[in-house]
């Protein structure tokens, strides 16, 4: 009987080993994912109205954080005066904004250089948007450390999100060229090939 008492008791301990080693292993696993989740949260989805201006540029009228995914409704107007909209999905303005940095590490992009008038195309307004929510935290902070790209969104974004959000602009002393701006922009983006239907259709 004493023996059966002891492989008894070996086996509800080796039992009682095996569920607090699992436990550990849970909790371990979830204290490695905190980090990945405060990361994520660097920079937050947008749900952003966008209006086209009556030379064909486009500005940010609304501009909010959502906790789904960043989408935009896209407004409009016909020759007749009548208002369009569509809604614009987040892997359509991804797709823009991808684009869009491209042009910016080749040098052909409006953000390469400061802004003239009010408004931009819609791929570079997209960018200067949701930047970083869309194409993460590195192109984000990049965008957020050129001054020509602030001076965009000051330009283009009319939100009063915008408005209380937005970081003052410290322009180079030195006049702006494309060839700095490409080399800051030197990293590239996501080598995923996207088609320029979407784009070219809305003139971005």
């Amino acid at each position: 009987m004493k023996h059966l008492l002891s492989a008894k008791h070996i086996y509800l301990g080796a039992t009682g080993l095996a569920v607090l080693s699992a436990l550990s292993g849970c909790q371990n696993s979830s204290t490695n994912e905190e980090p990945k989740e405060t990361q994520s949260q660097g920079w937050e989805n947008k749900f952003i109205v966008v209006e086209q201006l009556s030379n064909g540029k486009y500005v940010v009228v609304e501009e909010t954080p959502t906790q789904g995914e960043s989408r935009a409704i896209i407004r409009s107007k016909d020759e007749n005066g009548t208002v369009h909209e569509r809604v614009m999905t987040q892997a359509e303005m991804k797709e823009l904004a991808d684009n869009e940095y491209k042009k910016m590490n080749e040098g052909k992009s409006e953000l390469n250089s400061e802004p003239k008038s009010e408004g931009m195309g819609l791929g570079g307004t997209i960018l200067a948007a949701a930047g970083g929510a869309l194409l993460g935290n590195m192109i984000g902070n990049a965008l957020m450390n050129n001054s020509n790209v602030r001076q965009h969104q000051d330009m283009s974004n009319r939100s009063a999100y915008h408005q209380t959000h937005k970081t003052p602009v410290h322009p180079s002393p030195t006049s702006s060229s494309s060839a700095p701006k490409k080399s800051f922009f030197g990293g590239s983006s996501s080598g995923a090939s996207h088609s320029n239907s979407f784009s070219s259709h809305f003139g971005g």
